[in-house]
C-alpha cells in the first residue's frame, strides 16, 4: 500500500511533461480550427488571410462580414428552420426516450429482452443502410420536403433510449418498491421518483440531440427540395457556393451555425457534466 500510495504521488518530471504536450496537442488539433474560423469571420477585406506569417489575432476586428451574410443570404431563416427541426427532435427525444427508457428499466412485460435487443442491434448499422427506407416512409406519410419528416427520424434516438434505461437502473429499487407499496402508479413513479433522479442523463440527452439535428446535413439535403425551407447545414453549402471567393463570409456563416450550440451547452452544461460523472444518479 506504501509503495502504491508513493507511486500516486510522485509522477516522474519526463512523464508529467509528455501528458502537457499530449494535452497541448489535443488542445490544438480540436480548438484550433474553431480559433482560425472566428478569427477570420473578425477579419476585413483589407487584411490578407493567407500570408505566409498568418495572424491569429484580426489587425482590426470587423462585424461587417455577419452583416453581409446576414443582408444577402437568409440565414436567420435557416437558422429558425434548423430551430424548428431541432426543437421537434428534442421534444421527442426527450418524452419518447424517457418514456421507453423507463419501460425498459423498471417494467416487467412480456418480451422486454426482445425489444432490449432490437434496441442494441440498430446500433449497429451505419445511418446510411436505413436512409433509403426512410425516405421512402417520409414520402408516404406525406412529409417530404417537410421540416416534420427532417426531425421525423431523429425523434426517438436508440442510443438515447439506453442511456435512459442505464440512468433509470441506476436509481436505487428500494425506491420504486416503497412507491409500489404505498400505492403509485407508473406515471407517478416515472414523475415523482424517476425524473429526479435523471436529470443528468436527461441534459446529455438533450444536448446530443440537439446537436445531432443542428448539425445533421445529409438527412436534410435529401428531404428538402424547397429552398425556403432549407435547414442551416443545407444553407451554408448554399453560402459556399454563393461566397466562394470571400472566405471570411463563409467563416461568419458558420460562426452563426455555431452559437446555438453553445447557449445550449452553456444552459445545460451545469447538468450535462454531473450526468457524466454521477452517471445520473441524484447526489
Amino acid at each position: 500500500m506504501a509503495r502504491r500510495a508513493r507511486g500516486f504521488s510522485t509522477t516522474p518530471p519526463a512523464e508529467k511533461a509528455l501528458r502537457y504536450l499530449l494535452l497541448a496537442v489535443v488542445l490544438l488539433l480540436t480548438i484550433g480550427p474553431f480559433l482560425w474560423q472566428l478569427s477570420t469571420s473578425l477579419k476585413g477585406p483589407a487584411e490578407d488571410i493567407y500570408t505566409q506569417h498568418p495572424s491569429l489575432l484580426p489587425a482590426g476586428p470587423t462585424l461587417d462580414n455577419y452583416a453581409k451574410v446576414a443582408r444577402t443570404v437568409p440565414v436567420w431563416d435557416y437558422a429558425a428552420n434548423s430551430l424548428v427541426v431541432a426543437a421537434i427532435t428534442v421534444l421527442g427525444n426527450t418524452l419518447g426516450a424517457t418514456a421507453a427508457g423507463f419501460a425498459l428499466a423498471r417494467l416487467r412485460f412480456r418480451g422486454a429482452r426482445i425489444a432490449l435487443g432490437l434496441f442494441l442491434a440498430t446500433l449497429v448499422l451505419p445511418g446510411e443502410v436505413t436512409i433509403v427506407s426512410q425516405y421512402v416512409t417520409v414520402r408516404s406519410l406525406g412529409l417530404a420536403d417537410t421540416l416534420v419528416g427532417v426531425a421525423l427520424p431523429g425523434a426517438i434516438g436508440m442510443l438515447n433510449v439506453l442511456l435512459m434505461r442505464t440512468a433509470f437502473l441506476a436509481v436505487p429499487p428500494d425506491l420504486d418498491a416503497a412507491a409500489i407499496v404505498d400505492g403509485a402508479t407508473v406515471w407517478q413513479r416515472l414523475v415523482h421518483i424517476g425524473l429526479p433522479n435523471v436529470r443528468g442523463m436527461l441534459s446529455v440527452v438533450v444536448i446530443f440531440a440537439f446537436i445531432g439535428a443542428w448539425d445533421d446535413f445529409l438527412w436534410p439535403l435529401i428531404v428538402l427540395t424547397d429552398p425556403d425551407k432549407y435547414t442551416l447545414t443545407v444553407g451554408l453549402q448554399y453560402l459556399n457556393g454563393t461566397f466562394s471567393a470571400n472566405p471570411r463570409l463563409i467563416a461568419a456563416g458558420t460562426m452563426i451555425a455555431f452559437l446555438p450550440i453553445v447557449i445550449v451547452f452553456g444552459v445545460l452544461q451545469r447538468f450535462f457534466f454531473k450526468g457524466v460523472e454521477e452517471g445520473a444518479v441524484k447526489g
